[in-house]
């Protein structure tokens, strides 16, 4: 079975993480295979995107094109081919 493979768009704060890149091609059927296969490609990138729980950390949205995924499956959300996937860390101010 094939895997669909989507484009992951980084944050310049965890471009460290991966040689810095701020884009990866990455295999998965669901966000959460997405952040396990990144995980696999630059080992300690989920501990910046998920807690040890397992859930996503509340500062982090991911976004399929316009959507995020909190509104729509969460970890779970299906990925297609193709798609391109944001990590957007949240901004507070004061």
């Amino acid at each position: 079975m094939v895997m669909p493979t989507a484009q992951v768009i980084l944050p310049p704060m965890l471009r460290e993480r991966t040689n810095q890149q701020a884009r990866l091609d990455v295999e998965g059927t669901t966000i959460r295979d997405i952040i396990e296969n990144m995980e696999h490609q630059f080992p300690g990138l989920r501990f910046h995107l998920c807690y040890e729980t397992g859930e996503l950390r509340s500062y982090v949205n991911i976004f399929i094109d316009q959507a995020n995924i909190r509104y729509l499956q969460g970890l779970d959300t299906p990925v297609t081919a193709g798609v391109r996937i944001r990590v957007i860390p949240s901004v507070a101010g004061g």
